[in-house]
């Protein structure tokens, strides 16, 4: 069985994955009962449209870097797992709408990275908002694990920690502030 990171407050652990990503081409969705899948926006949207009726605990979306969400972010919400594809390594679009989805739309569901992702990237998808990771097939995956930990410090505010690093020290040490700076 394939598996995943999931990063949890604990920590991230390696974890069974039981959600089938299907991939554009590969035709409607057959789901045998008790099955989980990850549909491409695209056809989620059209299969609601069409007036089929989805397992909310079943199904989820996987979002490409083109796709238009927006729209669709109130009724995505209510998904159990959104999956962003990374289709290159290069390609970093998908940090933006894993961000734009934690913090603009609120969700609150397991939020996946998918595609190219790769034990560099790590750190900083969570920092977007990611806690689960689908690391390429062929990479080792507790190795990529450490991806998550290699850093300690965190200048930038993100999703995970929204205040940064000159901030918290200007309110850890208030009268050393006045330097010039404005905070």
């Amino acid at each position: 069985m394939k598996q995943i990171i999931r990063a949890l407050p604990s920590g991230a652990v390696v974890v069974a994955d039981h959600w089938h990503i299907l991939r554009d081409g590969e035709g409607e969705p057959v789901l045998p009962a008790g099955s989980q899948v990850l549909l491409p926006l695209p056809l989620w949207r059209r299969l609601r449209q069409d007036g089929v009726a989805l397992d909310a605990s079943a199904v989820g979306v996987w979002i490409g870097c083109d796709d238009e969400y927006e729209g669709l972010a109130g009724e995505l919400l209510a998904l159990p797992l959104i999956a962003v594809d990374f289709p290159a390594f290069r390609d970093g679009r998908g940090y933006s709408v894993a961000y734009l989805l934690r913090s603009r739309f609120g969700y609150r569901g397991e939020l996946r990275a998918i595609g190219d992702v790769l034990r560099d990237q790590l750190f900083y998808m969570q920092r977007c908002g990611f806690d689960s990771f689908d690391v390429r097939a062929d990479k080792d995956i507790d190795d990529a694990l450490r991806g998550l930990t290699a850093y300690t410090i965190r200048y930038q505010g993100a999703v995970d920690d929204p205040v940064p690093l000159f901030r918290k020290r200007a309110e850890a040490a208030p009268d050393t502030a006045d330097d010039g700076w404005a905070l």
